[in-house]
């Protein structure tokens, strides 16, 4: 797939990432931790009734300039310990207010650098969810892992701990580039790390990579991809540098090495997409790639596939999401709430008995409305109104009127190729894939004068 250079142009201007809707720049201090406590409540009565957990682990020996998740850079044990001890306490307390006939199907740990941890730390928080809860048949147990801090005696433990699926942010294959951003290189090669994690039946690989990090070129991206390809994950990713200095400080510092032309990072996307695609991989949303007999590949030809922070998910694990950890956000089905800003504040607040929301967001019904279509269109690439219409128990008509949509809105991307349309639906073509989120916000009534600062699409 070629993406004209005009198009590019157009189109390549801020607009949210919609990992959420509304996105998290749009929560505000107002709610307050009593606010989630009455909304975890109040969960047990909504749909999903299952359960998703997130939990937030902040640690990292070193900081990768690229990043721009909420890190915590130590590499004092006795901290991590102290931490985990917190976090067990703040699971304890919201089990409480969980309906325990509820089920969990999904568990993804997330960071900072989840495998930073000693092994027996991990397996004591999931042996609470094991001991406390149900499970789905099936649910997906995932973690993320920094392959330079792997090796078979860690996978093994995670294996045990219930783990299905394991996921490795490479970033790159090329040491020049680690180098630059300060991510460490493996001493495992990845390649040994697969071998490693299949050899326990029904566990899963996905391989991360970053594009449009310094020194990387179109032909040293492919080069990465073509490995990977050999490396045979299940799932591949390859996200797009988010370039936002105002916001993370340290990636100021990467534009002493230089950043590759928006041009450069188009080009990577494609040679990306033509090789995973020309593998037999399927292409999910914007940055997935997936095996077609993979659950996220089977969730999209059924259109069910759905997002939440933590990434794509079908909707046999999609859950409301409750966060622990610090800064983590819980995602249930009225409220988005996001926990203490720093570990000090973390540890000191669930140490004295409570937990602390320092910000949140309650949705109206507009609001959801909204989040479901965005979902449609950034997951299934499709949108239908009377499906939408029903699922809110209103009519297409009404629909329209309070989103303000007129077709018109559509005319520049049918122009361009990017989607087709009828009265009843929306279709995204694949080159529309590369601008979903322009797409997305065509529907989003908080974006028109909205001062907030967002990354650009490209």
């Amino acid at each position: 797939m070629k993406i004209p250079v005009e198009l590019i142009e157009k189109y390549n201007v801020p607009v949210p990432r919609y990992t959420s809707y509304p996105p998290a720049n749009f929560f505000c201090g107002d709610f307050e931790t009593d606010d989630y406590l009455v909304a975890v409540e109040e969960s047990n009565k909504k749909e999903p009734q299952n359960i998703s957990i997130y939990l937030h682990i902040p640690f990292c020996t070193q900081l990768c300039l690229y990043c721009g998740c909420n890190t915590h850079i130590t590499k004092d044990e006795d901290m991590m310990k102290h931490y985990m001890e917190a976090l067990k306490t703040e699971i304890h307390m919201l089990n409480k207010l969980i309906n325990h006939d509820r089920k969990i199907s999904q568990i993804h740990w997330g960071g900072g650098t989840p495998n930073v941890l000693p092994a027996e730390l991990v397996g004591e928080v999931m042996a609470i969810f094991h001991s406390e809860y149900q499970f789905i048949d099936n649910p997906e147990i995932a973690i993320e892992c920094n392959p330079a801090l792997l090796d078979q005696a860690y996978i093994d433990q995670l294996v045990s701990f219930g783990f299905n699926r394991i996921s490795l942010g490479v970033q790159d294959f090329q040491e020049k580039v680690l180098n630059a951003v300060r991510r460490e290189v493996p001493e495992i090669p990845i390649s040994e790390l697969v071998h490693m994690i299949r050899q326990h039946a029904g566990v899963s690989v996905n391989l991360d990579f970053i594009y449009g990090l310094p020194y990387q070129t179109v032909e040293s991206f492919g080069e990465a991809i073509e490995k990977a390809i050999v490396i045979n994950p299940d799932r591949l990713v390859t996200f797009s540098y988010a370039h936002v200095p105002w916001v993370k400080k340290a990636q100021k510092k990467l534009e002493d090495y230089g950043l590759p032309a928006a041009e450069d990072k188009v080009k990577m996307f494609e040679e990306a997409w033509s090789l995973m695609t020309n593998a037999g991989y399927v292409p999910i949303g914007l940055d997935h790639y997936a095996k077609p007999n993979d659950d996220m590949a089977i969730a999209l030809r059924n259109r069910s596939l759905h997002r939440n922070f933590q990434g794509y998910c079908t909707r046999e694990t999609t859950g409301q999401v409750y966060a622990f950890g610090v800064t983590g956000i819980s995602q249930l089905e009225d409220v988005y709430a996001q926990n203490a800003r720093t570990v000090k504040e973390y540890i000191d607040t669930v140490e004295s008995g409570s937990i602390k929301i320092v910000k949140g967001y309650s949705l109206s019904e507009t609001d959801k409305i909204i989040r479901q279509i965005i979902n449609e269109i950034m997951c299934n690439q499709f949108l239908s109104w009377a499906q939408i219409a029903d699922q809110f128990q209103t009519t297409e008509r009404s629909l329209k009127k309070l989103l303000d949509f007129k077709e018109s809105k559509l005319d520049d991307f049918v122009a361009d190729e990017l989607l087709t349309y009828t009265k009843e639906e929306i279709f995204i073509t694949d080159l529309g894939r590369f601008f979903l989120r322009n797409i997305a916000a065509v529907f989003d009534v908080r974006l028109e004068g909205s001062v907030k600062k967002f990354s650009k699409s490209v």
